[in-house]
């Protein structure tokens, strides 16, 4: 969709599976809504339905995923893939009702969002859509590890580096500026990967509990075991960048602006974003214009850009 409007779903689309960590059956449903909206979950089946908002405020946790909302009145964990494959296709406003307390890993990538997505469609909301423009550069770190975001006037460009000791996985870098296109074609469909030497040990911590080789990417000493091998040459880091995307979703708006990262994960994600939003110095929201479309982020509707909101100078 070419268009300069916030956008949401057609209709609504539905999915279910198990989560990936608690090995436990859930159901989703992906709502349309209304412009300004953003993306919220609607967690139900507890005493008192709880609406938990799309936000690096409400990140409780980021240990192996993303979770948002507090584990005593509703949380909603692993929603990174999710958030990814909206932000991916430029979906600004949804409802996310859910009836457990982690999403459904599906096959371990976007894709099956992507598809389902697709299937219902999307529309405009009739609203301009807003942008975080990044004005100053900021950094978070954590050993060796960095995650930063730094102005960049076309798009969102994401830049991520992965450096693991496996010499399966070894060292990769990926790059790609965001558009619908690029997320289909390059990022949606990596899974994500976990060592089996680790694995006796998130058991005994709570996690993976739900993994196998039908949503995982289990990598062995000798090399991948998973019969049908990968999908990418490099879905290793691709699935980082597709994480990276989904845990930087959770701005509240789409960036304008560059995003780069070393041996990043979840918690150095929202990090940054915290980092950003820390100083109004750091950025500012601007709407997308409905004319003179740079051609690079045309596919998302970014024109030249409005300022609604800049910092005091």
């Amino acid at each position: 969709m070419r268009t300069s409007q916030q956008t949401t779903l057609r209709s609504a689309a539905s999915l279910s599976g198990i989560g990936v960590h608690s090995g436990n059956p859930v159901s989703i449903t992906l709502h349309p809504a209304e412009a300004h909206h953003g993306i919220a979950f609607l967690r139900t089946g507890l005493a008192n339905d709880r609406l938990i908002q799309a936000h690096h405020a409400q990140v409780t946790a980021t240990e192996l995923c993303t979770v948002i909302g507090s584990r005593e009145t509703g949380a909603v964990a692993t929603i990174e893939h999710l958030m990814s494959a909206l932000y991916g296709l430029g979906i600004d406003n949804c409802l996310v009702e859910i009836d457990g307390p982690e999403m459904p890993i599906l096959d371990g990538s976007a894709a099956p969002f992507v598809a389902a997505i697709e299937a219902v469609g999307t529309t405009s909301c009739g609203t301009p859509r807003r942008f975080i423009k990044v004005l100053k550069t900021v950094r978070t770190e954590k050993g060796r590890a960095f995650a930063e975001l730094r102005p960049f006037e076309r798009g969102f460009h994401l830049d991520v580096e992965i450096d693991f000791e496996s010499p399966v996985i070894g060292r990769s870098r990926k790059a790609l500026t965001l558009t619908p296109a690029a997320y289909r074609r390059e990022i949606a469909r990596a899974r994500t990967f976990g060592m089996m030497r680790d694995v006796e040990r998130y058991w005994k911590a709570g996690f993976a509990l739900g993994a196998s080789l039908e949503n995982t990417v289990a990598v062995g000493d000798g090399g991948v075991v998973n019969p049908e091998g990968l999908r990418y040459p490099d879905e290793f880091v691709r699935h980082k960048l597709l994480d990276a995307v989904g845990d930087l979703a959770l701005a509240g708006l789409p960036i304008l602006g560059a995003y780069q990262s070393y041996c990043g994960g979840h918690g150095l994600n929202v990090a940054v974003l915290t980092a950003l939003f820390a100083d109004r110095a750091n950025y500012a929201i601007v709407e997308g214009a409905s004319a003179r479309r740079e051609p690079v982020f045309a596919e998302f509707g970014v024109g030249l850009g409005t300022a609604v909101y800049a910092p005091e100078l």
